[in-house]
């Protein structure tokens, strides 16, 4: 009987380890690094989860933001870290998708050095004019940048950026030739258009909100597959003809690749369980944000139909970086 307990009892225990390591996780603070300067999107969906996330977790965690590179500089220091889920990063499809398109050579490789844990939220897209305009709608602005061929210019956050790249998905679909004025950043580039240096730009609801309440800029249509709750009025580009102008700024969690599935398994419960809160949850939608929360397979997917949409973009209009 002796013999039978001790077998079972060490049978038990094999069993019991990795849950109880799963568990474990984690047992010291997380490092969670932020590829832009504090202040923006990507900073406000990390301290905004991460402050939840250490309640829950009962660790810190620490938002280190390490701007550069186009998100490259954070990137590869992510791709570089101890894959046992103390460091994460913020991924956008600057770092997932549009890079490896954008430069000839890169520092990291998002489909070998980095593995998905959860998409956190959508920043959809909106094409807003500045005084300075006098398009009535999309249409009239569409109808107008038609006209005069190179005679509309555009503002962007960057080159590169899904600021950008919307506008430029938007030229091809309907046609249309504009000159881009490249910016470090969406508040710039929006203070431009305010002030009637530029016209117009796509602008994501976080950058833009403020700007749009006050009647400061004119939202005309959003990039996005149905109209945005903050703004009921302003219709989708698929309801005025353009399907395919569907454009996001798309941030989730991604760790290095060799960090192992239950690691991440437990980093994407966690996390999804912080963005689910009621407060977080009205936090991100409040700041413009719509939340996500979704399976590291649901994000790869992702991920991989993005990378296959923008890279041909990026390609076909050969925009490069370097």
């Amino acid at each position: 009987m002796k013999h039978f307990l001790a077998v079972a009892l060490a049978a038990l225990s094999l069993v019991a380890t990795p849950s109880i390591a799963q568990q474990a996780f984690p047992t010291k603070p997380i490092r969670w690094l932020v590829p832009y300067a504090a202040g923006g999107g990507s900073d406000f969906l990390a301290r905004t989860i991460g402050q939840r996330l250490s309640t829950q977790v009962g660790q810190p965690v620490l938002v280190d933001n390490k701007p550069g590179g186009n998100t490259a500089l954070a990137a590869a220091e992510a791709a570089r870290a101890a894959a046992d889920g103390y460091t994460v990063l913020s991924a956008d499809n600057g770092t997932m998708v549009f890079n490896p398109a954008l430069y000839k050579s890169l520092s990291y490789s998002p489909a070998k050095d980095l593995a998905p844990v959860t998409l956190m939220g959508r920043f959809p897209m909106i094409l807003v004019v500045g005084p300075a305009s006098d398009a009535t709608s999309a249409r009239d602005f569409i109808a107008k940048a038609k006209a005069k061929p190179g005679g509309t210019n555009f503002a962007s956050a960057g080159a590169g950026s899904p600021h950008h790249l919307a506008m430029e998905l938007l030229k091809v679909e309907a046609g249309l030739f504009m000159v881009h004025v490249p910016y470090r950043g969406a508040a710039p580039a929006l203070a431009d258009v305010v002030g009637g240096q530029v016209p117009a730009m796509m602008v994501d609801l976080a950058a833009g909100a403020g700007f749009i309440k006050g009647g400061k800029v004119r939202p005309l249509a959003v990039a996005n597959p149905t109209r945005l709750p903050q703004l009921p009025d302003v219709p989708t580009f698929a309801e005025l003809g353009f399907k395919n102008v569907e454009a996001a700024a798309l941030v989730g969690m991604v760790v290095p690749a060799a960090t192992s599935p239950e690691v991440i398994g437990t980093l994407n419960k966690q996390v999804v369980a912080a963005i689910h809160d009621p407060a977080v949850h009205q936090r991100m939608v409040d700041f413009g944000v719509e939340p996500v929360g979704n399976t590291p397979a649901q994000f790869a997917a992702l991920l991989q139909s993005e990378t296959a949409r923008w890279q041909k973009l990026i390609r076909d209009l050969k925009i490069t970086l370097d």
